[in-house]
């Protein structure tokens, strides 16, 4: 018999099938079988021995890797609950496509003579923003509950009319085929938008890096040398101060220096320059004043003359080590705990629609307020129509100018416009699932943003609730407090901010912020402590607040709904049994407001339906309906707000009517369609005639009985920088929010109804009847990891790229 050996060989060549082929060439006759019988027998068994050695340990290994535990299963063991519903995409935000479709409608107006280069002028025309429009609630409401037509799907389109002097917003519309563009300019704010409130554009920073390079730099060789280590191929970068000014018109803005080093904004020079670009035509801009060391100077001649002449106290350049770096310390030695589905991920992503146990929402990231929800039910009935960030502004306290006026209203650069990639595994777990958008802001083209976005379900860490029965009925009941996350992280400047939606199995959501990143910085003069501490060598970390509002359109039951308050007081009460005694007791105290102003006494304050922070306010705020759950109680939500905040900007500053949604903890309005945001693009740089100005909301006193109501909600906290603050701010205990629970909306609680419940009664101990954990060790299964891509890079600002 003759065996050829090439298919044994070419499958896989494996140790196995190697040694078998051998082994049977070995015993096969063949032209040499005379010299093979003659070889010594101990070389022949010795060869047997081998081949039989390596059948074993094959035979093992494969045994071995049989006897893993299986990968989990890539199916949900549990089905949905709901159906995905293409209704949600009323909500979707724009698809690249649209935003095309949008763009070359707008180039088509010939009388608009718009630009779309990145680089524009700003005395020309410039596409500056593409963004949904949102239909009216009342038109929304009425195509998802089955009863209207389906809306107009219109986008916002900002353009920066240069040519002539003012800011424009139009709808575009109908999607997919706009056909029609109407200026909503003075329908939305009741006023024109001058030229100097636009946000800086690429195209007047490439502009303005420009001008300081050759007004600034060039004329001080010496000093920005011995100072700074600046040469041709070193050099510092510009941070700059927001408002640009004192008042409305201005466009004055101090840019402050620091080295070109990891976080930056920790590494302040102690120089800065305040440009008056005003102007739409840059060769009418001008340096107006310099500071440097503590010192100011009026033009860069007067500094340059001193500083040569010896009558300045100089900054001498020295190396300083790379404080602001986040590359890890120490090499890791083991990956932390991560986060996978045993059986399954038990909600589902589809366009714009979540379904997650008894829960379903719509969702977009607006690029200028950032993360949003629509159409939110739980278990089968709306509970919110909207919840949305709407604004983060930070007021900075310094004695070096380019902080000390510092006023920062991040929708007016854009928060969702700085949302990039999501790192797996560090800003949310490997699993999660990711979510790429698209967005127009300062752009030529719509720019896609992977993994954007990221939902998962996520153990909180603690138990949702649980008992523990020792004296009766002895018995252990809990439940795993297992909930849905929504996230994206936004990285505006120097901060990041984690924003979180979190969905409850007791029907509660959470929206939630935490700040990172650097703290912004200012250099060491005399005087500097009185505004922060000491970070580093001649570095203070500036005091300031962090203010986060946050819009809650809750529809309990429908959009008839009332604003209610309760509290405690204590009552001084003759005890029944023994009448000639007294105790002082609490008692509920409930309140109904009327108005949005209605002033009345509680306790040593007053209250009105905008809550503000510097008095005294219920401990307990509902939106509730007139319907009532079985016991009698009328059905609401309450607002829980958790909050650290700082002192607000007086009321007498010029500049506060642009966040003067930051007076309130809580605000209730009567929904208007025209009242979407409480903030606007415009604010930072017409911070002094505000586009809009929230107060203006609740100045008509209008009645909020049985309509439909708005809570706008401020939350976060006081930063007073420390030294660990460097390199970066951590996310622990740095942060706000806001959450909304059922109070009397429910029978009882939901969660009973939760399959993750755990009951363990004596001799039940090892049962899974009622506890999944007892047979856990029995169905665990290794996750199966999605590779690990990153591509945050991708829609970064690349100002290197102005050719």
């Amino acid at each position: 018999m003759k065996l050829t050996g090439a298919p044994l060989h070419n499958k896989i060549g494996s140790p196995v099938l190697r040694a078998q082929s051998a082994f049977l060439s070995f015993l096969s006759p063949g032209p040499c079988v005379m010299v093979e019988r003659r070889m010594n027998s101990l070389v022949k068994w010795a060869l047997i021995l081998f081949v039989l050695v390596s059948i074993v340990l094959n035979i093992v290994l494969i045994g071995i890797h049989s006897s893993r535990a299986p990968r989990c299963p890539a199916k949900r063991v549990h089905q949905l609950r709901g159906k995905h519903d293409e209704r949600s995409l009323v909500f979707a935000d724009l698809t690249r496509e649209e935003y095309l479709q949008v763009q070359q409608y707008m180039l088509k107006q010939k009388d608009l003579d718009i630009s779309v280069n990145q680089i524009t002028k700003p005395s020309k025309n410039f596409l500056f923003l593409i963004d949904l429009s949102l239909p009216r609630k009342a038109d929304a409401l009425a195509y998802l509950d089955g009863k209207g037509a389906k809306p107009d799907r219109e986008a916002t389109v900002v353009v920066f009319h240069g040519a002539q002097g003012y800011i424009k917003e139009y709808v575009v519309g109908p999607l997919p085929k706009p056909a029609y563009h109407r200026d909503v300019t003075f329908e939305r704010y009741k006023m024109n938008l001058p030229i100097t409130a636009r946000t800086v554009t690429i195209g007047e920073y490439h502009l303005l890096f420009q001008f300081l390079e050759d007004e600034v730099f060039s004329k001080l060789k010496k000093l920005m040398k011995e100072s700074f280590d600046v040469s041709q191929d070193k050099k510092l970068n510009a941070f700059e101060q927001m408002p640009r000014g004192v008042q409305s018109g201005d466009r004055k803005t101090w840019v402050s220096f620091f080295r070109d080093m990891s976080g930056m904004y920790i590494h302040p020079v102690g120089f800065e320059v305040l440009v008056n670009h005003e102007s739409v035509n840059a060769s009418d801009w001008r340096v107006m004043q310099l500071f440097y060391n503590g010192e100011y100077f009026y033009t860069v001649e007067e500094l340059k003359e001193k500083y040569e002449r010896g009558s300045v106290k100089k900054i001498v350049f020295k190396e300083l080590p790379d404080y602001g770096s986040l590359k890890p310390k120490h090499k890791a030695l083991q990956i932390s705990p991560q986060l996978f589905y045993a059986e399954g991920k038990r909600f589902s992503v589809s366009n714009n629609q979540v379904l997650y146990l008894d829960w379903s929402f719509a969702f977009g990231l607006s690029s200028l307020t950032g993360m949003r929800v629509f159409d939110v039910h739980f278990k089968g009935e709306r509970i919110a129509y909207e919840l949305s960030v709407q604004e983060a502004m930070s007021v900075y306290g310094s004695l070096t100018p380019g902080m000390m006026l510092t006023k920062f209203l991040d929708s007016s650069i854009g928060i969702g416009r700085f949302a990039h990639e999501l790192v797996r595994g560090v800003d949310c777990p490997h699993e999660a699932t990711y979510v790429d958008t698209y967005r127009y802001i300062d752009v030529p083209a719509p720019v896609r943003f992977r993994n954007s976005i990221c939902i998962f379900e996520h153990n909180m860490g603690q138990p949702l609730r649980r008992h523990f029965s020792d004296f009766f009925h002895n018995s252990y009941g809990g439940m795993v407090n297992s909930a849905l996350v929504f996230r994206t992280i936004t990285a505006i400047g120097n901060y990041d901010y984690m924003w979180d939606f979190i969905f409850y199995q007791s029907g509660s959501v959470e929206a939630k912020v935490h700040a990172t990143g650097y703290i912004s910085s200012s250099y060491l003069v005399k005087g500097s402590l009185r505004h922060g501490h000491q970070v580093a060598e001649g570095v203070l970390g500036n005091i300031h607040t962090h203010f986060i509002n946050f819009k809650v359109d809750l529809d309990v039951l429908g959009v008839k709904n009332v604003f209610q308050t309760k509290d405690m007081e204590y009552i001084n009460m003759s005890l029944p049994w023994m009448p000639d005694h007294y105790a002082i007791i609490p008692q509920l105290v409930e309140k109904q407001l009327k108005t949005e102003q209605m002033d009345y006494i509680w306790a040593l304050g007053s209250l009105e339906a905008a809550l503000r922070y510097d008095t005294k306010t219920p401990r307990y705020l509902h939106i509730a309906s007139n319907k009532t759950n079985r016991w009698g109680h009328q059905r609401s939500y309450r607002l829980q707000v958790f909050s650290f905040t700082g002192d607000h900007l007086p009321e007498n500053q010029a500049e506060e009517r642009a966040m003067s949604w930051a007076r309130y903890k809580v605000a209730i309005t009567k929904h208007k369609d025209l009242e979407q945001t409480s903030s606007s693009l415009y604010s930072q740089n017409n911070i002094w005639t505000p586009a809009v100005d929230f107060s203006k909301y609740i100045e008509d006193n209008e009645s909020i009985e049985d309509e439909d109501l708005i809570a706008w909600v401020t939350t976060g906290f006081l930063h007073i920088p420390h030294s660990e603050d460097i390199p970066n701010t951590v996310t622990v205990g740095n942060g706000g929010g806001v959450l909304l629970r059922p109070h009397n909306y429910f029978d009882e609680d939901p969660s009973i109804h939760s399959p993750d419940g755990v009951f363990i009664g004596p001799g039940t101990e090892d049962s899974c009847d009622n506890n999944r954990m007892a047979c856990l060790a029995q169905e665990t299964c290794s996750p199966v990891f999605e590779p690990f891509t990153y591509h945050g890079f991708d829609g970064v600002m690349k100002f290197k790229d102005w050719v």
